[in-house]
């Protein structure tokens, strides 16, 4: 398994580049900001050929360069169809003008291929299995994407806006809510098996099992119903 991960932009995104192997197809996960130049050094670097570009979740620290990417290799986009607007119109996704200095610098729309992502759906792309886990909370359309164990990794899971090494997204933004990312953290997250690598739209990477004994958020919903809350409180 080739995962090759580098952070994007003024926002510092996390963008993902998953392939089989180095030489084969491979698929891009959350190219934000700034973040086409990574991609084609990336693919470069280990000869790989896009198939599909699969997104998280619909901010525009998220998919700022998906028309690009997209547009450069001719392949679809996947995403949430309760995110897909934000595309399009990234400052209604925001609630307020993210500046028009930054958005002078990105292409803002859809790519010509788009497709939309349900809960549960396993997609087989580029000789990979990701398994789609609707996560409401940071937004409507949130999604995390599983890879099962192999022979050379652990699962992994690609966790988007939802989960963090010691935190969680923030949930102040149009769309977000902070019981749904609870109810989303206790569903998708606490099922999983601790050695499951996590990673994440912004930070550096973890694991299940350090965020289920030291993540505040996880410990309040693995905790259940009354027990003290946690300080809520998102990136």
């Amino acid at each position: 398994m080739l995962i090759a991960g580098f952070p994007a932009g003024v926002w510092g995104t996390n963008c993902y580049v998953v392939a089989p192997a180095a030489g084969e197809e491979c698929v891009i996960i959350d190219p934000g900001h700034q973040a086409a130049r990574g991609v084609e050094e990336t693919l470069q670097k280990h000869r790989l050929k896009p198939v599909a570009v699969v997104l998280t979740h619909g901010h525009i620290d998220h998919v700022a360069s998906v028309v690009p990417v997209c547009g450069a290799h001719d392949v679809p986009a996947w995403i949430h169809p309760a995110d897909r607007y934000m595309m399009s119109d990234p400052e209604k996704a925001l609630g307020r003008s993210i500046g028009m200095p930054l958005m002078g610098e990105l292409t803002v729309g859809e790519p010509d291929d788009v497709h939309e992502l349900t809960d549960g759906a396993r997609l087989e792309l580029a000789g990979l299995e990701l398994t789609v886990a609707h996560a409401p909370g940071h937004t409507k359309g949130s999604v995390t994407f599983r890879l099962p164990e192999a022979a050379d990794v652990p699962p992994v899971f690609f966790s988007g806006d939802l989960l963090f090494a010691g935190s969680i997204g923030r949930t102040d933004l149009p769309g977000g809510d902070m019981d749904e990312m609870l109810a989303s953290l206790a569903r998708v997250c606490l099922p999983l098996d601790d050695s499951t690598v996590v990673l994440s739209g912004h930070g550096p990477q973890t694991t299940i099992g350090r965020e289920r004994a030291t993540n505040p958020y996880l410990r309040e919903v693995a905790a259940g119903p009354g027990s003290p809350a946690a300080p809520r409180r998102g990136m």
